[in-house]
């Protein structure tokens, strides 16, 4: 369906790609992986001919639909999003359009000569609409859109009120709809919560059509590939297998490389001690010259190249007291919504309570509650002694200051520590080299949250609560998180949609649902094993 053969890239000075190769066949669902830079988006762009190759040839078989679905979602407005995901359906919503033109036509007086002509050409067009399923249409995309999170009236409502986040659901649902030969996705699962992720986790196991994704959900990315592309050193490597098996072949391959290398440079070293020790004996002549033309024909053997990993090992934090906080008989509502109704909840210290819920349901008004920022209407939220709080929210990346750089605003933050120090605890939360140097108002959403996380946890306070931390993470990153956390010896209060983070930090969880709010003694893995569902959204 899509080859890419021998393809070369260079982006200003930066090489994305030497001589690559590889394939996107029929059926196929396929992740691409690699370090942030390396290519990912160019190689889309390149599959749908917004950019090209230097060398080399990306070919598409003639007729097959490609839905591209990316970051940048531009403007979405004037419309229901009901009727934006309807009007990006491809060919049955340009069929839709022409119906609807046809009616008005046929309504209009003033072409009543046109009448046989019009009336002919609608009979045409509705049997190609029938033959789209275009009836239909309406019916799938509200399923879509529901399954994305979308209530009734949001998607009847002006797409332009919507945020950031849910257009870019919109801008999703439209490609879903569309249902194309191949999908290319770039990062899907961003934005969504659990019950959207599941849902798209299903909706494209069921896809007949090939995919081509990237994603920083390893949970999401292991349930859907057979497939692993990976761009590293400017060539694509493709493993068979799901992400796990991705990563288990990596390693194993380095060790065989790195164990070769390592023979080899041992041989080698040999060789040339020999004709270093007999190459002024002319008695030795012959078997020193024997030995270089040896060496000389010998290929070298590479060493495994390297993924940046940055580790960083964070301070202990100081104990807090038993009882860290308490909720008494608390009521919170916006408006005519009650969100909470005489709750009691407490949270003992190095418990790790993550916190599920449908949207809506007050998973982050119960941190806001926890860490002061909302006040309840009626009852009391206690902190307990010697507890110091740290909370990361999305609103947090606005206190960065624009005009300092990265390392700047680490320096202020921690001006008694030493620049080593700092640097690694920048690399470790992906800035490394240059980054340093970039002015926060530049920084992209993912960049502001990792640096917000880093001036965090270099001096952690005992109680950490997080509202999706792991947004815009990658997998390396994420996993540098995860590590670091698990280490952590104070108390964690946490929302996430991450599967992974999930299981790997909880060892409570707190389900908000509309019958009440029930606590689970054991972490994510355990309520999934005791409810039977992975979200609550998710009862049968």
């Amino acid at each position: 369906m899509i080859r890419l053969e021998n393809i070369s890239k260079q982006n200003s000075h930066r090489i994305l790609f030497i001589e690559a190769s590889a394939a996107l066949l029929r059926g196929e669902k396929i992740g691409l992986v690699g370090p942030n830079g390396a290519g990912k988006t160019t190689l889309f762009r390149m599959i749908t001919g917004e950019e090209a190759p230097d060398e080399g040839q990306v070919s598409v078989d003639r007729g097959i639909t490609i839905g591209y679905f990316d970051q940048d979602v531009g403007d979405m407005a004037g419309h229901s999003a009901l009727a934006e995901v309807m009007n990006g359906a491809g060919p049955v919503s340009e069929v839709a359009a022409e119906l609807h033109d046809l009616e008005h036509a046929m309504a209009d007086p003033d072409r009543a000569d046109e009448m046989d002509a019009i009336i002919h050409r609608y009979g045409e067009v509705q049997h190609r609409f029938e033959e789209l399923d275009g009836y239909a249409l309406e019916g799938r995309a509200r399923e879509v859109l529901a399954g994305l999170s979308f209530t009734q009236e949001m998607m009847d409502g002006d797409v332009g009120a919507l945020s950031g986040g849910w257009k870019m659901r919109v801008a999703l649902a439209r490609i879903l709809l569309m249902r194309p030969d191949a999908m290319l996705l770039d990062e899907p699962s961003n934005h969504l919560d659990l019950e959207s992720l599941i849902w798209l986790e299903a909706f494209l196991q069921g896809y007949d059509g090939a995919l081509l994704m990237t994603s920083h959900d390893r949970a999401f990315m292991n349930r859907i590939v057979t497939k692993i592309v990976e761009i590293d050193g400017g060539q694509l490597t493709t493993y068979s297998g799901d992400y796990e098996f991705y990563e288990a072949q990596r390693a194993q391959s380095e060790k065989q490389q790195q164990a070769q290398f390592e023979r080899q440079q041992a041989m080698l070293a040999k060789e040339i001690k020999f004709i270093e020790r007999f190459k002024a004996r002319a008695s030795h002549a012959a078997q020193v010259q024997s030995r270089v033309k040896k060496l000389d024909k010998i290929e070298r053997v590479e060493p495994p190249r390297r993924r940046q990993t940055v580790s960083f090992d964070f301070p202990p934090a100081p104990r807090s007291g038993e009882d860290v906080v308490g909720l008494k008989a608390v009521h919170k509502r916006y408006g005519a919504r009650v969100i909470y109704e005489d709750l009691d909840f407490s949270i003992r210290r190095r418990e790790r309570w993550c916190v599920m819920g449908v949207n809506g349901a007050g998973k982050s008004t119960l941190l806001k509650l926890v860490t002061g920022t909302t006040e309840p209407d009626q009852g009391i939220v206690t902190l307990g002694g010697s507890v110091r709080l740290g909370y990361f929210a999305q609103h947090a990346m606005e206190v960065l200051e624009g005009d300092r750089t990265v390392f700047q605003s680490l320096e202020d933050t921690f001006p008694q520590a030493g620049q080593g120090s700092l640097r690694a605890l920048a690399g470790a939360f992906g800035f490394s080299g240059d980054d340093v140097e970039k002015k926060c108002r530049v920084l992209s959403g993912g960049e502001k949250a990792r640096l917000v996380m880093a001036r965090m946890l270099y001096d952690p306070p005992n109680f950490l609560v997080l509202d999706e931390p792991t947004n815009h993470l990658d997998i390396a990153t994420k996993e540098m998180l995860i590590g670091a956390l698990a280490n952590y010896e104070g108390t964690m209060l946490f929302v996430s949609h991450d599967r992974h983070f999930l299981a790997a930090l909880s060892n409570r969880v707190l389900e908000l649902t509309p019958e009440g709010v029930h606590a689970y003694g054991g972490g994510y893995t355990e309520y999934v094993a005791r409810t039977g569902h992975e979200a609550p959204g998710l009862r049968e």
